[in-house]
């Protein structure tokens, strides 16, 4: 991959490596260990569900021991654009996946390489084949291919929103069947604070170069050709290829968002952009927002409960 010429400074990495290190142990101490317990699923790791550049993609498999319902989730498992074990461990600590278990859904935990090498609409392309190949084993894992979630946080949580409003390609709506294999699309799309417009995080834009800390981060998601000096306005652009609230059209599935208004992160404003798109496209959207919650917070099990029961509501058979 061509280096990202006139986007990054010699200090980028360091900055970079400071700005994930504070990421990471905001999440590590903003949900407690909770003490052993029975799970209520069973989870196959390391299931390799495409090949980039020579590398597998993983994802995680987590079957409910109880009752199925036979519906399906994909969960994109990546925090600050990284995804390794450790975003799955994240996602164990919220109690995603025994929350939903418990439900009966079986959850497909995907993990769609990291920003070391990959870029937003790399990442993008592996998300969504992902969400072909659980289409495609739908009679193995007995689920409804017709019926699929989609959920994320943070990093994770932009990229389900990119995947949800670019389904099957140019924001058109499939005339093909949802439930083929070869579709992108899902029923209903939950996310956590996800970033959703990086032409205006908070009120700045994140295209300029001068810009440091997230904006650097930001910047390295999207291609650079190397043949030329970028601009300012080329890499505008890019971003605005890669930010879901500037996307919406209205054939996006319904929408679930939820935010802390104290996140030191990823400002409120994002989720409200995209609420707005989405509402402004006609497309059914509700934003929770988390009184003093953070970037994620202590009381995280109790809004994945309330994500759990809102997917139970668009996933029906007949809609409640």
């Amino acid at each position: 991959m061509a280096p990202h010429q006139g986007i990054v400074t010699d200090g980028t990495v360091l900055r970079f490596a400071r700005f994930l290190v504070i990421v990471c142990l905001t999440m590590l101490l903003a949900i407690p260990l909770v003490a052993a317990e029975e799970t209520t699923y069973t989870q196959h790791e390391n299931i390799v569900y495409a090949e980039a550049d020579g590398v597998g993609l993983l994802m995680d498999v987590f079957t409910p021991k109880g009752d199925a319902n036979g519906l399906g989730i994909v969960d994109v498992a990546s925090g600050a654009w990284h995804s390794d074990r450790g975003k799955i461990r994240d996602h164990l600590r919220a109690k995603v996946f025994d929350i939903l278990c418990r439900k009966g859904y079986t959850v497909f935990a995907v993990r769609p390489g990291s920003i070391t090498k990959f870029t937003a609409p790399e990442m993008l392309a592996h998300i969504n084949e992902g969400i072909r190949w659980v289409k495609s084993h739908a009679t193995e894992y007995k689920i409804d291919p017709n019926r699929l979630g989609l959920m994320g946080a943070s990093a994770g949580g932009h990229l389900a929103c990119l995947a949800a409003v670019t389904a099957d390609g140019d924001n058109q709506k499939s005339t093909a069947d949802p439930a083929s294999p070869t579709s992108t699309r899902v029923k209903a799309v939950a996310v956590f604070f996800p970033p959703t417009d990086f032409l205006d995080f908070g009120g700045k834009s994140l295209a300029t170069s001068a810009d440091q800390g997230i904006g650097e981060t930001i910047r390295k998601l999207v291609p650079s050709t190397g043949a030329h000096e970028e601009t300012k306005e080329d890499i505008a652009e890019k971003l605005k290829q890669i930010s879901p609230a500037r996307l919406v059209t209205s054939h996006a599935p319904p929408f679930l968002l939820i935010h802390g208004d104290a996140d030191p992160l990823v400002p409120l404003q994002q989720s409200e952009r995209m609420l707005a798109a989405l509402k402004n496209a006609g497309v059914p959207a509700e934003l929770i927002v988390k009184k003093g919650g953070g970037h994620p917070w202590p009381t995280m099990p109790e809004e994945v409960q309330i994500m759990a029961d809102w997917f139970d509501k668009q996933l029906a058979s007949t809609p409640k």
